[in-house]
């Protein structure tokens, strides 16, 4: 099922939910997309937003934020995204976890750059040897290969789902998959091979991966180890777009002041654009690529009523 919106916005901490409100008050139709608990904000102890004079529970703000943009016309569904796409008619199609369709002009990526990592023996010496963080980027590296994918979200399940049109055999190692029924009968009834209630406690390899340790000593031959922790993140999702990265460092998506990419239509806001990671810096951005998709969104909408 394919649904309509002027604006979707991906990732649900204070810049996306900034950005809803924003878009959602000048009539936009809006979505926001992810899960309130994810935001990186949602454990932490806020005492330095401006206007805040006593410590506050990131979940309390989170949740006042999402009531906001309700409150506003803004739909938010709890769900995480697997793949975008440009349409030739200058649309977006964002695809979700649910195997449902979302297409809109304009999307503001929100979601953060924190990595989540196993912390586990082998992981940081085998990194780039073998250890990867992003399925969709090193793939290719391993066709015919055995590959291990780790994780219980939908980063991890789409993962192992790609890498079985790539890899000889692949491995899912996952305590309890926590992902959606479409996907979740998509994986088992595939060829994966499921750890289910296992923990990778060691990655082994001298120069290169050569397998991983599970918490109940079974060990499993494989060239690759994929480490997929919640949700795809918004370097990932972006790449296929095209999206500029910032020429210093590489590992922030570029921006102007109107928190606009090089890509029309695409927007970016909070952490995913750099440092300082703060509330006050996510909000801000979060509110200017609110205000300017809408605007882009309205703008395209009715030049392509009018074409």
């Amino acid at each position: 099922m394919e649904t309509e919106f002027d604006v979707v916005i991906l990732g649900s901490g204070p810049a996306g939910l900034q950005a809803a409100v924003h878009a959602a008050r000048t009539r936009a139709r809006v979505a926001v997309l992810g899960k309130v608990q994810s935001s990186a904000l949602y454990k932490a102890h806020v005492e330095n937003y401006c206007c805040i004079s006593e410590t506050v529970e990131g979940e309390t703000i989170l949740n006042a934020g999402k009531n906001q943009a309700e409150k506003f016309g803004a739909v938010l569904l709890h769900e995480d995204v697997l793949h975008l796409e440009q349409k030739v008619s200058g649309r977006f199609c964002v695809k979700l976890e649910s195997g449902d369709s979302l297409l809109t002009w304009a999307i503001i990526l929100a979601m953060g750059v924190s990595r989540n990592r196993l912390n586990v023996p082998g992981e940081k010496e085998l990194l780039g040897k073998g250890v990867s963080y992003c399925v969709d980027c090193d793939a290719n590296f391993y066709r015919n290969q055995v590959v291990t994918v780790v994780g219980n979200g939908s980063a991890a399940a789409s993962g192992a789902l790609k890498m079985l049109l790539i890899a000889g055999e692949t491995h899912l190692v996952c305590d309890a998959l926590e992902i959606s029924e479409h996907l979740r009968y998509q994986i088992e009834s595939s060829r994966i091979e499921i750890h289910a209630g296992r923990h990778v406690s060691r990655i082994l390899g001298d120069g290169g991966v050569r397998a991983v340790l599970l918490d109940n000593g079974t060990e499993i031959e494989t060239s690759g180890v994929f480490i997929e922790l919640g949700a795809k993140g918004a370097i990932e999702l972006a790449s296929g777009l095209g999206v500029a990265l910032d020429s210093d460092t590489m590992r922030f998506v570029a921006t102007n002041k109107k928190q606009e990419t090089n890509v029309p239509g695409l927007y970016a806001a909070g952490d995913i654009c750099g440092p300082p990671w703060q509330i006050a810096k996510a909000v801000g951005e979060g509110c200017v690529a609110g205000l300017e998709s809408a605007t882009f969104a309205r703008r395209a909408r009715t030049g392509a009523a009018g074409g």
